[in-house]
């Protein structure tokens, strides 16, 4: 398979930024410089295997918010185990976590790899994020992507960038709610170096129009570093 390695040009045009946000790529190359000094020399953060989740509504369609479920979930098994090589990427897709809050200020934000399930099912598993407790899995079709965002970009490679959740509703746009305070979302794809979707990033805000160009370059530089790590 022949290796493609993105730069931000190319994922900016991949992803269907370009059309949107213009030419962000010297932005995003300065935030790239930034996270990877951060990855250097930042303290390692407190490893999170488990994390809580809402309760799921009927069908499993959507979360009920502000009910979680007994049973944090857990990425032991989904991943292979607690090996070395999992907890070093797990340790490092942290630091990038950190590294974007530190920076966006947004109240959300997630990382997500495509892998199947315990039911051998393709599903988009949560690996790293802060903000509210929120859904572990998405799955990965053509059916699920009807209602969400994280399934549609995780399927389709381009990005979708809503900077007001209530105006996007009002023309009839699906959206998947888990927390109903969220007024701006921007879901992005990640890439592997065969150019293969790996996952996706979702941000979420409780402010509208959050999502201009430098932000979405900072998003952008995100996505770019997060692949190499991914376990």
């Amino acid at each position: 398979m022949s290796q493609h390695v993105f730069s931000a040009s190319d994922y900016v045009a991949r992803s269907g930024l370009a059309e949107q946000f213009g030419d962000i790529a010297a932005k995003v190359e300065h935030f790239q410089r930034a996270l990877n000094e951060y990855i250097a020399n930042a303290e390692l953060p407190q490893l999170q295997w488990q994390y809580r989740v809402p309760e799921l509504g009927e069908g499993g369609a959507c979360s009920l918010f502000g009910q979680l479920a007994d049973e944090p979930y857990d990425l032991t098994a989904i991943l292979g185990g607690q090996t070395d090589v999992n907890q070093r990427a797990l340790t490092q897709l942290s630091l990038i976590t950190a590294f974007y809050r530190q920076h966006s200020g947004l109240d959300w934000f997630g990382i997500y790899q495509a892998r199947a399930n315990m039911s051998g099912d393709n599903v988009l598993v949560k690996l790293a994020y802060y903000g509210a407790a929120s859904r572990a899995e998405f799955p990965l079709n053509a059916t699920f992507a009807q209602i969400s965002n994280n399934s549609t970009v995780g399927l389709s490679g381009k990005a979708k960038v809503i900077n007001d959740v209530a105006a996007y509703l009002g023309s009839g746009g699906e959206y998947y709610t888990c927390d109903p305070k969220v007024q701006a979302e921007a879901c992005l794809p990640l890439f592997d170096q065969s150019g293969k979707i790996c996952g996706i990033v979702d941000a979420e805000d409780f402010n509208k129009n959050v999502f201009t160009a430098d932000a979405m370059a900072l998003l952008v530089a995100v996505c770019l570093t997060i692949p190499a790590y991914l376990p």
